[in-house]
Parts: structure tokens; sequence; C-alpha cells
């Protein structure tokens, strides 16, 4: 099972909510309330995203933040690496020292390669997409239910 940490699922709710109202400067406050979100962790994820780039921040009484780019050039993989730093499904793929395998791992060069796949996942999929959920999902490739062997899992 592929899991993000609870951070970076939190991270994306925060960054698509601020997507969802890109016109309005929000305290942490606000995004607390409205996400339903503990204040102290939704203080930490602004932190994150802002000090990574993606959104701005404005100090005093009308102070707040918003997104320092487009929803739409904001992708999901840049709010999670900024939450979690590098995309791995496995520890020895993003901690490649601390593993006594990795001379004769025969899973290693495959791991990079879902690795790679899973990040450009995330990569192609923009906040904007995230607040239009259904939108995303019409472009998706349908899912097979049972592949038969040899077959691909995703049909067109």
């Amino acid at each position: 099972m592929i899991i993000l940490s609870k951070l970076a699922d939190y991270g994306v709710i925060v960054a698509t909510h601020l997507a969802s109202f890109p016109e309005r400067q929000t305290t942490a406050g606000a995004i607390a309330a409205e996400t339903r979100l503990p204040r102290a962790t939704v203080a930490k994820l602004l932190k994150a995203l802002a000090h990574a780039g993606l959104l701005t921040a404005t100090r005093g009484p009308s102070g707040g933040y918003r997104l320092a780019r487009s929803a739409k050039a904001i992708s999901v993989a840049e709010v999670v690496a900024a939450i979690d730093g590098d995309i791995g499904l496995t520890q020895c793929s993003v901690h490649v020292a601390e593993c006594s395998r990795t001379t004769y791992c025969p899973t290693r060069p495959h791991w990079a390669a879902i690795n790679r796949a899973v990040g450009e996942a995330l990569a192609a999929v923009s906040l904007d997409a995230m607040v239009t959920p259904s939108a995303f999902a019409r472009g998706m490739p349908a899912l097979s239910t049972s592949p038969e062997p040899d077959e691909p899992r995703f049909s067109a």
C-alpha cells in the first residue's frame, strides 16, 4: 500500500483549500476552521509550504497566506515534497546509503523506476485539478477490475 504521511495529506488539503479561493488571503485560524484541521498543524504546514515557495505570507493584522503561483502551476508532487521531502516507496530508494543490500539487491533498480512513475503521476496533478476532482477523474483511464495475465491493467 502506498501511503503519504498524514502531514503530506493534510498539506494537500490545505493547499487545495487555498486553491479554491485564489483571490483571498487567509489566516491559519480561518484555514483550520474551514478544513477542520488542528490550528497548530495548519500553522506548521503553512510555514513549510511558504518556505518551499508555494505560498506567500503577509504579516500583520490584514495578513495571511495565498498561493504563490496559479493553482494550475502547482502540482501535488510539489506540495508532498514540501512536507515529506523526496518521494519514495521504499526506504532504500530514498536513503541509499542506509541499505546494506544495495550492491546485490535485484529489486532496487525497479523501485527507482516505480518511484519515478509515482512522482510523475503526482506531478501531473495540479491543485486546480484537485479543486475540481470530477473534471480530473474524467481524464483518467478506466481501471480494469480483472486483468488477464500479460495484459495491461489500464484500458483506454
